[in-house]
């Protein structure tokens, strides 16, 4: 499970290439970790691309700078089968789109070449030609006449047929989470083979029965559903050998070296696990993995690599590929390991009901990290926070591993501005509030949400998993539960009692007024008038809110405020608003633990997908005289080693790309190991 919000990078082996017309000229770079870091790149349609830093980097050993280094090339290795998972049609896109960027010798003033730049930038931001969060297809602000004739000045070429597909409405949604329009066959990413229907996927999968039923495997995980010549239906398996073999081989034989390095053991043999996978496609060798690598605590350095998520896939099944590097941050890990070291007090406490809480939370660990590098469904939008593996029975006997991605944080706090705030908050008190514990109320509500939320609760014996028994609506329902966990908890002098805030009802107050200022009005500033909420994390923020909102009508719990034309949400009883926190944890928590999809699908329709159009139009019109876009992601910092006479490497730089362009055209140009059509 990973955690956005507002919504990075690469460790190259050498200097980037410019992307203006003197492309084989190296380009200049900006300081890495300096006291004046630059964090802003550039800025374009609803995109603002951010730097990190990579702190601490020059505390690490040769050997542990090594490790992340090679993991880092592992994760890059994969890079271009998150593009064509998006999409079938995407890496002959992107192709094209960088030939005619880089050889056209026409007039780069006019609008219609700025638009173009802003176009491929998009497509660059959102690994393909739909938006990174709304899954929309990106309309290009160019005609399909001058895009022709780009084609043709530069000798690039496109099938007429994906050429027509940039400008028509086929495709138009990435996922599709509308039953009505079918979850197939409305949604244009490449999981399943065309033709291929809902029912026919689950029927599929039906027959699938694993060995131990309290164990289940993620069936689905790494294949694409096709139907052979036969026209049986059968997987594609994303291995060594098959489906983006050429990939996965790239993929081994870093995480090969990175094995050869590896700081202990435990961590060693579960890299191991990971490369069998990769050979192999098993999925109980993926659980062997994940139950390695969970165990695997020890050491300086961490990693996320495989197909993760299931978000993109509209019946939850497939897993989009990323990667995450990682170095754990000492001091701020040891402030919140206490979380961790107390989510048995956290699960005990809870409003659930006694049967679905856990008699014993095993193995959760919580680490605050330093990002060095992401790839994937994780780049260059990042989540700020991970709790992983997803398995929920792997959880319930293993644990997990829980990580607030601390630079990533600090980045977009560095970033931001107040006066988007001020626009929507209701008064000064509350402007005040966000101001001095907004940060910190964050950071605590990403660590509840992924040590103690996505960890917490079981489900009734006998039930299936999630996607089996909640289908499309299984992704925004866990996220929800974790953040009313995380919502549950940040309003209770437990935090103050465990030296984690100096002033716990301040601190409550401030996330709580955040988080339903977010739910029921900013976050609209990412959608277009008249759309509807598609993204998981989205939806779970206003249904979750809307609820509330609803529910404490009668006690005027939250109060809509309407001051010179302007609504606002003003908060007027907190406890109140806890004690519904606390329901709704409670009814989210038995929904997922009896798999009730009735109720289920009623909370997500009813709450969170629908938006109060006038109340839209507002804000947007609100927004508007902010220069800030709504959309944040990353460039990579690079990595450069440095090797001696004999290419052994002695010692590592790290250096800031200095735009946004040049890195996507260096990405492509060194990783690009796939063929057009997989």
């Amino acid at each position: 499970m990973k955690l956005k919000t507002i919504a990075g990078m690469f460790l190259a082996t050498a200097v980037l290439f410019s992307c203006k017309d003197d492309k084989d000229t190296a380009s200049k770079e900006v300081a890495a970790n300096s006291t004046d870091f630059q964090y802003e790149v550039e800025q374009f349609a609803d995109i603002k691309v951010l730097r990190y830093q990579v702190p601490g980097w020059e505390n690490l050993t040769l050997k542990e700078q090594k490790l992340v280094y090679y993991l880092s090339q592992a994760g890059m290795a994969g890079r271009d089968i998150h593009w064509d998972q998006n999409y079938k049609h995407n890496l002959k896109i992107r192709k094209a789109l960088e030939n005619i960027y880089q050889n056209y010798s026409g007039d780069k003033t006019s609008t219609d070449w700025k638009n173009f730049e802003i176009y491929l930038k998009r497509v660059w931001f959102s690994n393909g030609i739909h938006h990174h969060y709304s899954s929309d297809k990106i309309k290009p602000d160019f005609t399909k006449e001058y895009f022709t004739k780009l084609l043709s000045d530069t000798k690039t070429t496109l099938a007429p047929e994906v050429v027509a597909i940039l400008f028509n409405d086929k495709d138009a949604k990435k996922v599709n989470l509308d039953e009505s329009k079918g979850l197939l066959s409305g949604s244009a990413v490449n999981f399943y083979g065309e033709g291929i229907t809902d029912k026919e996927a689950e029927a599929y999968y039906k027959t699938k029965k694993s060995p131990d039923a309290s164990k289940p495997y993620s069936y689905g995980l790494n294949s694409k559903l096709v139907r052979n010549a036969n026209g049986q239906i059968e997987e594609k398996v994303w291995k060594s050998g098959g489906m983006y073999g050429p990939a996965i081989d790239k993929i081994i034989y870093w995480l090969e070296k990175a094995q050869s390095v590896a700081e202990n053991k435990k961590q060693g043999d579960a890299i191991g696990l990971l490369i069998k996978f990769y050979k192999t496609g098993d999925l109980k060798t993926w659980d062997d993995y994940n139950i390695a690598w969970t165990e695997a605590t020890e050491g300086n350095i961490d990693y996320i690599n495989g197909f993760i998520e299931v978000y993109n896939d509209p019946l939850g099944y497939r897993g989009s590929y990323e990667s995450v590097v990682q170095i754990k941050d000492f001091d701020m890990s040891k402030k919140m390991e206490v979380i961790s070291g107390n989510a048995q007090w956290f699960e005990d406490n809870s409003p659930l009901m006694p049967a679905h809480k856990k008699k014993n939370v095993v193995g959760v660990s919580y680490k605050v990290v330093v990002v060095a590098n992401e790839s994937g469904d994780s780049s260059p939008s990042t989540p700020i926070g991970v709790n992983l593996p997803n398995a929920d029975w792997i959880r319930a006997d293993h644990g997990s591993k829980s990580v607030s991605l601390g630079n990533i944080v600090d980045s977009y706090n560095h970033a931001g501005g107040t006066d988007r705030l001020k626009e929507f908050a209701n008064d000064k008190e509350e402007i005040e509030l966000e101001e001095k514990y907004g940060e910190i109320a964050d950071k605590l509500h990403t660590a509840l949400h992924e040590v103690v939320g996505h960890a917490s609760g079981q489900i009734n014996p006998g039930v299936g998993t999630p996607k089996e028994t909640l289908k499309s609506y299984a992704s925004t329902l866990e996220e929800g539960r974790a953040d009313l966990v995380g919502l549950f908890y940040l309003y209770n002098p437990k935090l103050q009692e465990l030296g984690l805030v100096d002033d716990w009802k301040k601190v409550g107050t401030a996330a709580y007024d955040g988080y339903i200022r977010n739910g029921l009005m900013t976050q609209l500033i990412r959608l277009e008038q008249g759309a509807d909420i598609e993204e998981a994390h989205m939806r779970n923020r206003q249904w979750v809110s809307a609820w509330v909102f609803e529910k404490g009508k009668k006690d005027n719990v939250i109060e809509k405020i309407t001051r010179d034309g302007k609504t606002y949400f003003n908060i007027t009883n907190y406890e109140k608003l806890h004690e519904l926190f606390g329901q709704l944890l409670k009814e989210t928590q038995r929904i997922k633990s009896e798999g009730d999809f009735a109720a289920g699908k009623a909370l997500v329709e009813n709450y969170g997908v629908k938006v109060d159009q006038k109340l839209h139009k507002e804000i947007l019109e609100r927004n508007k005289q902010f220069k800030s876009a709504p959309y944040s992601g990353f460039v990579n910092p690079v990595i450069v080693p440095k090797t001696n006479d004999k290419g052994e490497i002695t010692s590592f730089e790290i250096t800031q790309p200095k735009t946004f362009a040049e890195q996507m055209l260096y990405y492509s140009k060194t990783y690009g190991f796939l063929p057009e059509e997989n």
